[in-house]
This record gives C-alpha cells, sequence and structure tokens, in this order.
C-alpha cells in the first residue's frame, strides 16, 4: 500500500504562508500527541525556521501522557516551547495565551518601554485533522474556524482578532509533496490526517493492528477479546455479510474508528 497526498489547495497554502509570515511573531505548531514525531511536517519546519515556535501536543485526552511526557522536552529551548493539551476543554485558550506572550516577551517588552501595547501575531500550522481549528475557536471564545473531524476542512488563511492584543493566522491543515517514509504515512493514515478515501481502508486497518499490538497488546486485546486479526475482530462482533461469511470491511472501519476515538486505549505511536 502506497499513501500519497497533496491536494493542490496544500501546495497553495504553504505559498500563502510564505506571504503571511513577515507578520508574525510565534508560529503555532499544534501535533497530534497520538502521532506527535510524525505530526512534523519538513515543509513546514522550513516555513517556520527563525521564527518563535510554541509546539502544542493536542488530543492529549486520546493520548498516552507518560509518552508524551518523555518526548515533549525535546520541544523546548531559547526561542521555542511547548504545551500539553486536549483544545476542547475549556481554559486550553488561556495557557495557549500564556505560552504566546512568553515567547513574545521580547517585543511586548520593547514596545512597553515606548508605551505602547504592541499586538502579538501568531500562525496556527500543523498537519490536517490535527485539531488546528478547535484550538483556533477556543482561543477565540466562540466558533470562527470551520472545524470537522476529517482531513482538509480549512482550506484557505484566515487572520482573527482574539482580543488581548493577539491576532492569529488559522490555516489548511498542510502535508508534503513525496511522503518518502511511508512509516509516517501510515500514521498519518491512522489519526485522518490523510484522506480516507485515498487508502485501502482494510490494508490500513491490519497496519494499525499490527502496530497498536507491537505497544499496546494488552490494550488491544482487552478490546477485541484476544482476537488480534480483522478476521478475528469481525467474528467476535459477530460482522457477517449475507451468505455467512465475515464481513472483513466492517471490522476493519470498526478497528480505526475505535483507534480514533480511544476506545481501544491511550495510544500513542510516535
Amino acid at each position: 500500500m502506497k499513501i500519497n497526498w497533496f491536494p493542490g489547495h496544500m501546495k497553495k497554502a504553504l505559498s500563502e504562508m510564505r506571504l503571511q509570515l513577515n507578520k508574525v511573531d510565534v508560529v503555532i505548531y499544534v501535533l497530534d500527541a497520538r502521532v506527535p514525531l510524525s505530526s512534523i511536517n519538513p515543509s513546514l519546519n522550513n516555513l517556520a525556521a527563525g521564527k518563535s515556535i510554541l509546539y502544542v501536543f493536542n488530543k492529549i485526552d486520546l493520548a498516552d501522557e507518560k509518552r508524551i511526557a518523555e518526548i515533549a522536552p525535546r520541544f523546548k529551548g531559547d526561542n521555542y516551547d511547548y504545551i500539553i493539551l486536549n483544545s476542547t476543554m475549556s481554559g486550553a485558550g488561556n495557557k495557549i495565551r500564556q505560552k504566546l506572550n512568553a515567547l513574545a516577551q521580547a517585543k511586548i517588552d520593547k514596545y512597553a518601554k515606548k508605551g505602547v501595547k504592541t499586538t502579538v501575531r501568531a500562525m496556527v500550522v500543523g498537519v490536517p485533522n490535527s485539531g488546528k481549528s478547535t484550538l483556533v475557536n477556543n482561543l477565540c471564545g466562540k466558533a470562527k474556524a470551520i472545524t470537522g473531524n476529517k482531513a482538509g476542512v480549512t482550506k484557505s488563511n484566515q487572520w482573527l482578532n482574539i482580543g488581548g492584543c493577539v491576532e492569529l493566522c488559522d490555516t489548511p491543515g498542510t502535508l508534503y509533496p513525496n511522503l518518502a517514509d511511508q512509516e509516517v504515512a501510515k500514521k498519518l493514515a491512522f489519526v485522518g490526517s490523510i484522506k480516507d478515501e485515498v487508502v485501502d481502508e482494510t490494508e490500513l486497518a491490519g497496519e494499525l493492528i499490527k502496530a497498536i499490538k507491537e505497544k499496546y497488546g494488552k490494550e488491544l486485546s482487552l478490546r477485541y477479546n484476544g482476537r488480534d486479526t480483522l478476521e478475528g475482530i469481525a467474528e467476535v462482533r459477530g460482522f457477517k455479510l449475507s451468505g455467512g461469511e465475515l464481513d472483513i470491511d466492517r471490522a476493519a472501519y470498526a478497528v480505526i474508528d475505535d483507534f480514533r476515538k480511544g476506545r481501544i486505549g491511550k495510544i500513542t505511536l510516535d
């Protein structure tokens, strides 16, 4: 199974982001905590070079908190920092604001000496379906960005004034033209960062079972009564076609949906 997805709106979005970056003080880089390392987009890394960066480990409610606690400290340095959160929770926006102001403190202090309260401008970036727009809406205190539990919902950049002298540029989720590392591509497909329609769902579910079994075998076993194949899961769930044959496609959908909604357990696949 070869996975690659780079629709035209992503190429356009990257070009538009380059044009907007000269206005930006801090880049808010949203990572899916279920696949945080695979959520890093080399194209976005190049765009963000030279800017202060706030890495947001999002969807922590679905992820392995112990594993994230091991990974996250790598994302802290002189001009970059991280935060771990669930962007749907009340108060997440306030935590982001505090980190933003800290990373932009030099600019704030510079203007304060002149008696001016300056505006901090941030750009929100990340792979598709990482929760960027939900985070933006939390910061705004109301729905201003379009959200959806699938890849490719936000199609263009939009600047939003969220109050408190902070402006945000919400951007479309972007991948990169050639997903050469297919292990990374699979992990992105597991969490829905790659459009479901461009992958073979049955093959993807089989790969997902293998990945979960390697690190979270106990959780997998508990969810499916000791079964760890699509055939076994279809059997234990009673998924059958009209002739009595096992419905493997339905089992594949169930496994992917269970993983994405946290029913198998809190899982981080790096």
